[in-house]
C-alpha cells in the first residue's frame, strides 16, 4: 500500500474517522511515555484520562476533522470545562498526507484559552453553550504544528522557534506531552 493509498481519508467515514482520531491521541501519549486510561462508557465528554510520570492528570477530549468538508468544531461547554487539566486533542486528515495532532490546553494563565470562542445560545434555543474552534489558517497557525508532522519531515523544533541562535535560549521540548513531563511509573 502507497502512502497515498494509506492517507486515503475519505475512504472512512465520520464515526471511523473520529475512532481512527481517539486511537492516534492514546497511542502518542503513550509513546511519550504517559499512562492512559479510557472509560467503558463514554457519558461525560471524556474520552480518556492521561497521567504523567509527575502524577498530574488530564482529561483528553478528541475531535477530527477535515479541512475541506468542516471549519468548525465544538465541544458542549457542560462536558469540556475549562481548567489546567482538560485537553482538546485536534486531529486533522487531509488527503494523501499523515494525521496531524494538535494539543489545546482549554485555559491559558487561569482563563480560558482565546484560541476557543464562549458560545451561549440561551434559553429555548436548539444548541447548548459551547466553546468553539473555528478552524481558520490563522487560528491553525496560532497552534503548535502536530509533532506527527514535523517528525516525518524532519525539522527540529528549535529551527522553528528561533532565527537567532547564538542569544536564544535553548528550547528543547518537540512537543506540548512531552512539556507535560514523563510517565508515573508507582
Amino acid at each position: 500500500m502507497t502512502d497515498a493509498e494509506r492517507h486515503n481519508w475519505t475512504r472512512l467515514n465520520r464515526l471511523q474517522l473520529g475512532k481512527y482520531a481517539e486511537y492516534l491521541a492514546k497511542m502518542e501519549f503513550i509513546l511519550h511515555g504517559c499512562d492512559v486510561f479510557t472509560s467503558e462508557v463514554d457519558d461525560h465528554g471524556i474520552d480518556f484520562v492521561v497521567r504523567t510520570r509527575a502524577g498530574r492528570h488530564y482529561d483528553v477530549q478528541v475531535k477530527s476533522y477535515r479541512p475541506a468538508k468542516n471549519k468548525y468544531v465544538y465541544l458542549e461547554k457542560s462536558k469540556f470545562p475549562i481548567s489546567p487539566q482538560s485537553l482538546l486533542a485536534l486531529v486533522q486528515f487531509v488527503d494523501g498526507e499523515p494525521a496531524t495532532l494538535f494539543l489545546v490546553p482549554s485555559c491559558l494563565d487561569g482563563a480560558h484559552n482565546p484560541i476557543l470562542e464562549s458560545r451561549d445560545y440561551g434559553e429555548g434555543k436548539k444548541s447548548a453553550p459551547e466553546w468553539g474552534l473555528t478552524l481558520s489558517k490563522k487560528k491553525l497557525a496560532a497552534l503548535a504544528e502536530g509533532w506527527v508532522k514535523r517528525v516525518i519531515r524532519g525539522l527540529n523544533p528549535f529551527d522553528a522557534r528561533t532565527a537567532d541562535f547564538h542569544s536564544s535560549p535553548s528550547v528543547t521540548f518537540a512537543s506540548m506531552l512531552i512539556q507535560l513531563g514523563q510517565r508515573y511509573e508507582g
